[in-house]
């Protein structure tokens, strides 16, 4: 969807976790889903190059559409203007970025330690620093065990690795952006 957001509904989307956009119409600020439930978890914001047009990257519970269609570029809306609505399209589905799907993570990450979920494990991995600290330690051996063997396991170890690293890092106060920073540091 397309939506008007300034500065003040970006913020509140930040400090929320929920996508907020400002209704020219009505003059004020919205929840994207306060009346129909059909809510949007912020993941990420991305500004395009000139700084005028923001990206979010969003979880949806629902569709984002008011005519019930997952998206405002949909078939549906296709339909209705007589556009084709697989012109330009392989049919394949996009394949995410190994950054975005960090970020994903780290979303994950974000909203556990904020909601604390009865039940989540990484709920269950944020309060625990020793199960936490363990498992850590346990997936790094499982990652090197893997790439010893050669056993075509070390794409999985792998991703069971960074999940931990990120529960690690996010339980014991640590942001990605701290690490981004490091990076940032030594590439000098």
């Amino acid at each position: 969807m397309v939506a008007w957001a300034n500065r003040e509904a970006l913020e509140l989307a930040l400090d929320t976790g929920f996508m907020h956009y400002w209704s020219r119409s009505r003059g004020r600020l919205w929840k994207k889903g306060e009346s129909s439930g059909n809510l949007q978890r912020l993941v990420s914001l991305h500004a395009d190059c000139d700084a005028d047009t923001v990206l979010a990257r969003v979880r949806m519970d629902g569709p984002a559409c008011h005519t019930d269609e997952p998206t405002c570029f949909g078939a549906g809306a296709c339909a209705a203007s007589g556009a084709d609505p697989d012109a330009g399209i392989s049919g394949e589905p996009a394949r995410a970025t190994p950054g975005t799907l960090l970020d994903e993570l780290w979303a994950v990450m974000e909203t556990r330690d904020r909601d604390r979920p009865e039940g989540s494990y990484t709920t269950k991995l944020l309060e625990d620093e020793n199960l936490r600290l363990k498992k850590l330690g346990e997936e790094v051996t499982e990652l090197v065990t893997a790439l010893v063997r050669g056993d075509g396991r070390a794409p999985e170890e792998a991703a069971d690795l960074l999940y931990h690293l990120f529960a690690a890092l996010k339980g014991g106060g640590h942001g990605l952006d701290e690490v981004a920073a490091e990076l940032e540091r030594r590439r000098g």
